[in-house]
């Protein structure tokens, strides 16, 4: 198979799909007028280049050791089956993360800190908010122990540069989770300081605070602008952060905000393992690393309502943003009738396909569902199951929405499709069609 201009061998664990490889040449967070490139834009704003090397043009197809590996994913990890993740053949992959390069960019070591904004792939659900490709941006920062004459000094100037970060007015921060718990988010004992997790997750947190308000606080002005509306500066915006858990960094967080009178998850973050530092040759360095999905950002504050929209080429979507305009509100243009129609079949009575190399899992489904139907699914959702009382066979009935943003479909294309996936779910997941 080639890909991006490289050749691979296929192998049992090739599960990739035209669908899939038809969206890596895309880019979109290097399209300069796109919602994803101005979001990446905003975000870097906040981190001066001075100190944090920005890198957005590293390809997609990585390692297993890069992706999984080399970051500490145990080898029984969910992530790694071939339900969750794009494989090209056993020991490649469509990255899964930006985090699939830290531990490059570490043992690089050209600077103190690094952003990666790039594109990233993962088998799933299909809906509003889920797409198989999406963005994100990874960020990091460490410092040099042997640049300070002890464990204080180090302290003493993380503090000391949190005190010159912009002061952001009506922010409201809820962070009253312990620094660390010893069971279930311990910090890395006889390798980090008390004092050093403490002043370097302050730093972390202070960073992700300070890029996450000002992209809340545009998000509210792009509303009240397109309400007619003055900005209210009476109301905070809240936030507050929670415990966490990722394989490469030790204490973790999640940063939520309350967004439409409900907590909003937007970036994932901790004290990076020292394990993968010393792996990578800088065994001296401690430091901090966040992870944020673009898409979620972009959705929040371009007030776009279908991930899939990110993907379209209608003029009517992508005339609508530019680097100049800034954040401006997604105005929804016709809206197409949507046509929904059901699936229920008996499931295998063993885990093994009928043929087609699958095996039953609802990821699988929702692959096969989004290779023959493409964008022209807006969602697909479990809406009954059952056990029969006397064979113990299970039922399940998916509900599959039909629409298209650009046109209305008809009765004969949407008939032709799901006849389609019926036959295929049948002949390659085993199933029996009720």
């Amino acid at each position: 198979i080639t890909l991006n201009g490289r050749t691979f061998p296929r192998d049992d664990w090739t599960n990739l799909s035209p669908a899939i490889t038809s969206a890596l040449p895309r880019k979109l967070h290097l399209s300069p007028n796109h919602p994803i490139s101005i979001t990446r834009d905003l975000i870097e704003s906040h981190f001066p280049p001075s100190l944090y090397t920005r890198t957005n043009t590293l390809d997609p197809i990585v390692t297993v050791k890069q992706n999984f590996d080399d970051l500490g994913f145990p080898l029984d990890h969910p992530g790694r089956s071939r339900t969750d993740t794009y494989y090209v053949n056993s020991s490649t992959v469509l990255r899964t993360h930006t985090s699939a390069h830290q531990f490059d960019s570490f043992k690089k070591n050209e600077n103190e800190g690094f952003l990666i904004a790039a594109d990233v792939y993962r088998r799933d659900a299909i809906d509003r908010s889920h797409y198989p490709a999406f963005h994100q941006m990874e960020g990091a920062r460490t410092w040099d122990r042997r640049k300070f004459g002890s464990t204080g000094e180090l302290v003493d100037t993380i503090y000391k540069e949190i005190e010159t970060f912009a002061k952001v007015p009506g922010l409201e921060v809820d962070d009253t989770i312990p620094l660390y718990e010893e069971t279930s988010n311990p910090m890395q004992v006889g390798v980090h300081s008390k004092e050093e997790v403490a002043a370097i997750s302050a730093h972390l947190k202070r960073s992700c605070e300070l890029f996450v308000a000002d992209v809340f606080q545009r998000a509210k002005a792009a509303k009240a602008k397109q309400e007619g509306k003055k900005v209210q500066g009476t109301e905070p915006l809240k936030v507050r952060w929670i415990e966490a858990y990722f394989p490469f960094t030790a204490p973790s967080y999640e940063l939520e905000v309350f967004w439409n009178d409900d907590w909003l998850e937007v970036l994932g973050s901790g004290v990076v393992k020292q394990e993968i530092l010393n792996n990578a040759g800088h065994p001296d360095r401690v430091g901090w690393a966040f992870g944020v999905g673009l898409e979620r950002i972009a959705m929040l504050l371009f007030n776009i309502p279908d991930i899939r929209l990110f993907w379209s080429e209608d003029h009517r979507f992508v005339s609508q943003f530019s680097k100049e305009k800034g954040v401006t509100r997604f105005k929804e243009f016709s809206r197409y009738p949507a046509c929904y129609k059901d699936v229920a079949f008996w499931l295998p009575s063993t885990s093994t396909g009928a043929g087609g190399g699958w095996t039953w899992h609802e990821n699988n489904l929702m692959e096969l569902v989004r290779n023959i139907g493409g964008s022209l699914v807006e969602d697909v959702k479990l809406v009954d199951e059952f056990i029969h009382p006397k064979t113990g066979r299970k039922s399940c009935c998916y509900r599959i929405n039909y629409r298209a943003w650009e046109r209305t479909l008809t009765n004969e294309e949407t008939n032709a499709l799901h006849k389609e996936i019926e036959q295929r779910i049948a002949k390659e997941l085993g199933v029996e069609i009720r």
